[in-house]
């Protein structure tokens, strides 16, 4: 690795090398790349369809006025017979094009086999199974099939004098095989489960999960009761709220609606403006249904959150009627199930935004442009690149993957999602109407949904309004010392102003990242400047922290808060049914039947699984937080190396202060009885599903 220099302290015997290889990276922009190549260039996400497949898997581009999205890596591969503005899709034994220097290395690769091994293994049983049955669950035992054991009473014979024998004559050869049929076809015991296996019913585990479950980013404070709309009234109408003060004013523990709201004590998630829009679209596809939902939570006096009202929204039809329904805290056997089956269509939309706009579009595919003009425009040599370089590993072969399986036409998530083939699209509205790089930095995100309050007078300059908010408080620790690592490091480099503004190569990175990455936002006046070191720092840090502890706050949880499907259902195939409808009395005669009917069906939860308990994984060769094997390059830079000798022990530090907050008992949203503690910023992990540990990269 080479030594540390600003372009202007460049040895005269590297300058011409060092821009030889800027040029080589760059390329021409033409012609088809293959695996040998170095070259980062752009394009828009024209390659998720397959019109020469026939019309169903024709897709939209990604990336242009009508559906803004960050840009791709350029492959260069020919278009389609059907439409030349669309790029032709790989055979499957192809792979995509990345740059060779982002190829996986063998650890990566051998554990992406392996789970991909397991994945098809555990979809043969049910997939066997499901051929003689109606694919629906029938019970909540069919679900619990579909796990792990580890004892002998699932495979012993009805004769109990034989089982006796059998024990007595092969108890090795006997645990030996069932733990080898475990281990290839049945799912481990997701997190969720594991301590209590009815607590995914329960309204304190739905509500706490907004605070430290797999989708923390989503939880706001109620500014406008009834709650508001954005969208255009004259493209979707009035859109006027059917939550009134008499659904929650008896559960606000004796305040007024106002009151509770002036004491900061109304929490909403919101995802009605998110889904509206293609509800119509969405509901129209077989097997899926869905609704715009509201969820509102009272803050109670222990620091919890506790739901009091869901608003289920549906387009209106008729302009004299309302389409909306609200849902109240049950009061007996009928409305408990309604109840439920409202929160799985509150877990669905949540599920959905988690995916699509949280873990997507402001992880993966906001930080590509921002790698690929790392590797254009700042050479090998410049600090700035080698402060970044860990923090980039792997992240566009990840996407390069996703765009193959995950995200194209007929993937993964259009599979397993509500929104179908319209998933993507809920993506690019978001980028488009809602996506600021510069409310990107953890403090700005909890300020913009009025979860946190500026007060210089608190630690991180800030106060929260939920105390007992884990994401938030653990995260604040990992943004600190993220912060106080990159001013020293930008210190170090940049005195002054002048010599932020005349690096050529840091500008040049800065501006193309904007001006052709994120073209279609390009023009936003909210783009944060680059003219002082000041600038820098908080750039650089709110890079850091979407490719670290972001990403990993989630990813790393999806199997352990969502292996067991009815606590977050990625897609619902039921509308909920009201007195008059013909399903209602099916509803009363048999909730749970209907509620696991309106779940995934058997093959779809099996393959949903399968790819969540992949992408939770930590491979062998993690490189997390705090830790640096580069080191030796600022050998001669002793306070470099030593401003990251204190970050990695401070990483330590917030290691053991995490560890003391989930035993704390006064902490109700860590701590109590089935609960699994909040782990995913715990900086540290071990290969597998851990539900823990904070890579550097984005790496899966």
């Amino acid at each position: 690795m080479w030594q540390a220099y600003l372009p202007w302290e460049t040895p005269a015997g590297l300058k011409e090398l060092r821009d030889e290889e800027l040029r080589e990276l760059q390329g021409d922009g033409k012609g088809l790349r293959i695996p040998s190549n170095r070259v980062y260039d752009y394009d828009v996400y024209n390659d998720l369809g397959d019109p020469d497949q026939g019309i169903e898997y024709v897709r939209p581009t990604l990336g242009g006025q009508k559906n803004p999205h960050p840009r791709r890596c350029r492959t260069g591969r020919p278009p389609t017979d059907t439409d030349i503005n669309q790029e032709s899709r790989l055979n499957a034994s192809q792979s995509v094009y990345v740059p060779r220097d982002e190829a996986l290395e063998k650890g990566k690769r051998d554990a992406f086999n392996l789970g991909k091994l397991k994945g098809i293994l555990r979809n043969i049983i049910p997939s066997l199974t499901v051929a003689e049955s109606d694919d629906v669950f029938k019970g909540f035992s069919d679900l619990n099939g579909l796990y792990k054991e580890r004892t002998l009473h699932e495979m012993k014979p009805r004769d109990g004098s034989r089982e006796k024998k059998i024990k007595r004559s092969f108890p090795k050869i006997l645990r030996k095989v069932q733990d080898s049929v475990e281990e290839f076809f049945k799912f481990d015991p997701p997190q969720i489960i594991s301590r209590d296996t009815s607590c995914w019913l329960r309204d304190d585990e739905f509500s706490r999960q907004a605070l430290a479950g797999i989708n923390p980013l989503s939880i706001e404070i109620l500014k406008d009761f009834p709650p508001k709309s954005k969208l255009d009234p004259s493209v979707y109408g009035a859109q006027e709220s059917a939550l009134r003060e008499e659904h929650i004013e008896g559960h606000l523990n004796g305040m007024s609606v106002q009151q509770a709201m002036e004491e900061n004590k109304l929490f909403i998630l919101d995802y009605h403006d998110m889904y509206l829009p293609f509800l119509n679209q969405i509901n129209s596809l077989e097997d899926r249904k869905a609704y715009a939902t509201r969820t509102i939570f009272f803050l109670t006096p222990m620091g919890t959150l506790k739901p009091i009202a869901i608003e289920l929204s549906l387009p209106a039809v008729d302009p004299n009627s309302s389409p909306n329904q609200v849902l109240t805290p049950p009061v007996d056997a009928t409305t408990h199930w309604l109840w439920q089956l409202g929160k799985a269509h509150v877990c669905s939309n949540d599920s959905g935004v988690h995916q699509l706009v949280h873990h997507w579009l402001r992880t993966h595919a906001c930080m590509e442009p921002l790698i690929i003009a790392a590797h254009r425009q700042l050479s090998v040599m410049h600090p700035i690149y080698k402060l970044l370089d860990p923090h980039m590993r792997y992240t566009m072969k990840i996407n390069a993957m996703a765009r193959e399986t995950l995200i194209n036409a007929g993937g993964i998530i259009e599979t397993n999602f509500t929104a179908g083939k319209y998933c993507m699209q809920i993506s690019c509205a978001a980028y488009g109407n809602w996506w600021r790089f510069d409310k990107e930095n953890l403090p700005a995100d909890l300020i913009r949904r009025g979860v946190a309050v500026p007060d210089q007078t608190q630690a991180h300059g800030l106060r929260l309004l939920i105390e007992d908010y884990p994401y938030a408080t653990d995260g604040l620790l990992i943004w600190s010392a993220i912060e106080d690592l990159v001013q020293t490091y930008v210190g170090y480099y940049y005195k002054d102003a002048n010599a932020v503004c005349s690096d050529l190569e840091l500008q040049t990175w800065y501006n193309e990242s904007i001006n052709v990455g994120h073209a279609d936002l390009r023009h936003a006046s909210w783009w944060p400047k680059l003219s002082t070191p000041d600038d820098l720092t908080s750039i650089i840090t709110t890079i850091i922290w979407l490719a670290s502890a972001q990403h990993a706050a989630l990813n790393f949880g999806q199997y352990p808060y969502g292996g067991y499907v009815p606590t977050r259902p990625p897609l619902m195939r039921q509308l909920i049914p009201k007195e008059n409808d013909p399903e209602y009395k099916l509803f009363v005669s048999d909730p749970q039947g209907y509620f696991l009917s309106s779940l995934p069906s058997w093959s779809q939860t099996t393959k949903y699984m399968a790819v969540i308990d992949i992408i939770s994984s930590h491979s062998p060769d993690e490189e997390y937080i705090g830790v640096r094997k580069d080191l030796s390059t600022w050998s001669g830079d002793t306070e470099i190396v030593e401003a990251f000798y204190r970050f990695s022990m401070e990483i330590r530090r917030i290691e053991k202060e995490i560890e003391k907050k989930n035993s704390d008992i006064n902490l109700r949203n860590r701590f109590g009885a089935g609960i699994s503690p909040y782990e995913l910023l715990m900086p540290s992990s071990g290969p597998g599903v851990t539900c823990r540990g904070v890579p550097n990269s984005i790496t899966v």
